[in-house]
């Protein structure tokens, strides 16, 4: 089976399935054409700015079946309904999730949830017996000048996080690969790689620093042929899952 990745700039992704179109952490930019045969299921990690547009939810309504999925600190009080514009049906349609939850969002489709390192929830959706994984922000963040105390937290949260990927068979991983914190942007992905069994990895969250990945490729040459480098936002790419 093989899929349509697009890529919508910084975490943002479309993915086109057979059975499902996925919408994953779009913010800006333009999207590409939805099918209208199939369901759509949106995705957004977290509340941050650089994840979330309210604007998705402007999909609902437009004939095909959508559904919702967010992360728990996305709240749909009554004030951000109004401000997002969110009908009742549309507000139905949402599912707040927080980390080790799962859903059903579409028959045949089955959603997990880690927790974040950071905001939110990283998710693996299985369907037509393939699995997707988008971190979102879950990530081994290593700031250098930080507290050595809050590094090691992130440490300890970041591997009790991924620690149910063990052995794990995700067919498609984006990852963060963040080259603000210099070499140990490296430390996230490389994680992922060494506990799941991952067959194709997608860098995400590179503010556009495209070249990071062949930084982390460089240090990490044994992962060359399972990474799908970014070159640019709009990038099409035809993965094998």
């Amino acid at each position: 089976m093989t899929g349509t990745l697009t890529f919508l700039g910084h975490s943002g992704f479309f993915l086109e399935l057979p059975e499902i179109s996925l919408l994953m952490d779009w913010w800006k930019g333009d999207l590409p054409p939805i099918p209208e045969e199939k369901p759509l299921l949106v995705l957004v990690s977290h509340g941050h700015s650089d994840h979330f547009n309210p604007g998705v939810f402007a999909l609902a309504g437009t004939g095909r079946p959508v559904r919702f999925l967010l992360g728990r600190d996305i709240r749909l009080t009554p004030r951000h309904r109004t401000q997002w514009g969110l009908t009742e049906e549309t507000a139905d349609s949402c599912l707040r999730m927080g980390g080790g939850e799962t859903a059903e969002p579409f028959p045949g489709v089955a959603v997990e949830t880690l927790p974040s390192t950071d905001e939110g929830v990283a998710f693996l959706v299985t369907a037509g017996g393939r699995t997707v994984f988008h971190a979102g922000d879950l990530n081994w963040w290593h700031w250098a000048g930080e507290d050595p105390a809050w590094n090691r937290e992130m440490d300890l949260r970041f591997h009790e996080a991924v620690a149910p990927l063990a052995g794990r068979r995700l067919d498609l991983a984006l990852l963060p690969l963040d080259p603000r914190l210099g070499n140990d942007g490296f430390l996230g992905p490389r994680a992922f790689l060494e506990t799941a069994d991952i067959r194709a990895f997608v860098p995400m969250h590179q503010w556009e620093d495209f070249g990071f990945t062949r930084r982390f490729l460089t240090a990490y040459p044994q992962y060359a042929a399972r990474t799908l480098p970014i070159t640019r936002t709009g990038e099409r790419l035809t993965v094998d899952l």
